[in-house]
């Protein structure tokens, strides 16, 4: 199965580099100089059991020649429309896209695109940064990639997918309804990435707050009545984890927006909260806890956004 990775960042390059260190067929999709630093280092992996170094295969756009089976897309969601065109040549009439990204609006960018019948539901659980370097340094221990259809008819390239990616090693998951399970990382992260970037704390610390364990679940239930509303309940067992995780007072973990915002790198937040909060209004569901997130967010943004205006 030939298999597209597009870029070789956190995400995309750690469950390509384990499935191409398996001797999957295994191809990254980057800009010249993140080619011309994997020729020559390989692709780099940094956890606490170890660190991974492979060869890889990586092409930039004027040598990508497709079709592929398969196409992982694992951009930030503000750089879909340039993802989309990137990943064109690759898509034919049998392909399969794969994205990995955060939320829901993206499904229907990707079905404009290349019709919704070629375009599988997916995401991830994973902690993990780029460093400057080139290296990829995974931040937790647990890595989860999960795919499936969206379509009775994409039922059979999603089983021949999960084959695949199961000789990476990480762990894979390949649910009957993927869209509940996008929704339900939904939630979590709307949760964790409103709450932490508001605050410019981890959990633990919000919650070591008079108020924060309120502020945190009132957050998370106004992410879960938005699902609800929107036919899509998170399960019990996954609420039973979630809640725990969310307000525990010893915990040090933030969302990767936390961290970009520390970096003064852009974020998505109109992908994130953003498109959550319009989703909720559309149904009659209020998000007051949401709003102030995003306004901060937001906030940030225009800052951003003035820092980078050329200077009259």
């Amino acid at each position: 199965m030939r298999i597209l990775i597009l870029g070789a960042g956190a995400t995309g390059g750690y469950f390509g580099g384990f499935l191409a260190k398996a001797g999957a067929d295994v191809t990254f999709l980057v800009r010249p100089p993140r080619r011309d630093r994997l020729m020559s280092d390989g692709l780099v992996i940094e956890a606490a059991d170890g660190t991974l170094t492979t060869p890889v295969h990586a092409v930039t756009a004027e040598n990508l020649a497709g079709p592929y089976d398969v196409v992982i897309v694992s951009a930030k969601a503000f750089d879909l429309a340039g993802a989309i065109e990137a990943i064109r040549p690759a898509v034919g009439k049998q392909t399969m896209v794969l994205p990995v990204l955060n939320g829901m609006r993206h499904l229907d960018d990707l079905d404009t695109a290349f019709g919704r019948a070629h375009v599988l539901g997916g995401t991830c659980h994973l902690s993990v940064v780029l460093e400057a370097d080139g290296r990829i340094r995974l931040l937790s221990g647990y890595a989860s990639l999960t795919q499936g259809p969206r379509t009775p008819g994409q039922k059979a390239a999603s089983d021949r997918i999960d084959q695949e990616l199961l000789r990476g090693g990480f762990d894979v998951r390949h649910p009957d309804d993927v869209v509940g399970a996008m929704w339900e990382k939904w939630v979590l992260l709307a949760t964790l990435a409103g709450s932490t970037c508001l605050m410019r704390a981890s959990i633990g610390e919000i919650v070591r707050t008079d108020n924060g364990e309120k502020t945190i679940t009132g957050m998370l239930d106004e992410c879960c009545a938005v699902a609800e509303a929107s036919g899509h309940s998170p399960r019990d067992a996954t609420m039973q984890m979630v809640r725990p995780t969310l307000t525990d007072p010893t915990s040090d973990i933030s969302a990767s927006m936390l961290r970009d915002i520390q970096r003064g790198n852009r974020i998505e937040a109109d992908h994130t909260i953003g498109d959550l909060i319009r989703r909720g209004r559309e149904l009659g569901v209020q998000t007051p806890l949401l709003n102030i997130a995003y306004t901060h967010m937001q906030a940030y943004q225009n800052r951003l956004t003035a820092s980078e205006a050329p200077r009259q």
